[in-house]
């Protein structure tokens, strides 16, 4: 397994939500009304964590959207993708209090979104952190709680509580 610098890993370690996702991309009020304006959105925070440029950010995702939505329904959306200038896993979140079309395969409106982008040569950890954040999300209680949160310190206290439990 690889480390979030890219260095080998011990398998017993368990990697959480919390080790990667950073308070600074936690976004509780997104305004977007579409797919492209929500990613806009969600790589700001990111971007100036990393210092990647936010237009590269979005083609990557875009190009992985293009492959097929990463809406996947019942609400939430996990866009993700892959960039070589990166060292580091970045995880974000955000809410769309509204909801917007992000051709989620329910064909409803998302509403609580993860933005996961890994370095390049990181593809073990971006399978295992895609798979967690599928696994928290099909708790519906803890979907409520998100879907009503105010702040970032709420979305980390709510995915605390949970973030054992995989």
């Amino acid at each position: 397994m690889i480390n979030m610098a890219g260095n080998a890993r011990s398998e017993d370690t368990v990697m959480k939500i919390l080790d990667v996702l950073d308070k600074a991309t936690i976004l509780v009020d997104l305004k977007a009304q579409d797919k492209i304006g929500i990613l806009n959105e969600l790589v700001v925070p990111t971007a100036r964590i990393t210092g990647i440029d936010p237009n590269e950010m979005v083609r990557v995702l875009m190009e992985r959207e293009r492959l097929g939505s990463t809406g996947i329904g019942d609400g939430i959306g996990i866009p993700h993708g892959k960039l070589k200038k990166l060292d580091r896993l970045i995880l974000g979140f955000g809410l769309s209090r509204r909801g917007v079309d992000f051709e989620s395969i329910d064909g409803r409106p998302t509403h609580l979104f993860f933005l996961l982008i890994t370095p390049e040569h990181a593809t073990d950890l971006h399978l295992k952190l895609l798979a967690r954040v599928s696994r928290m999300l099909k708790k519906e209680s803890l979907k409520q709680r998100l879907m009503n949160v105010h702040d970032a310190d709420e979305v980390i206290a709510i995915i605390s509580e949970d973030d054992d439990d995989f």
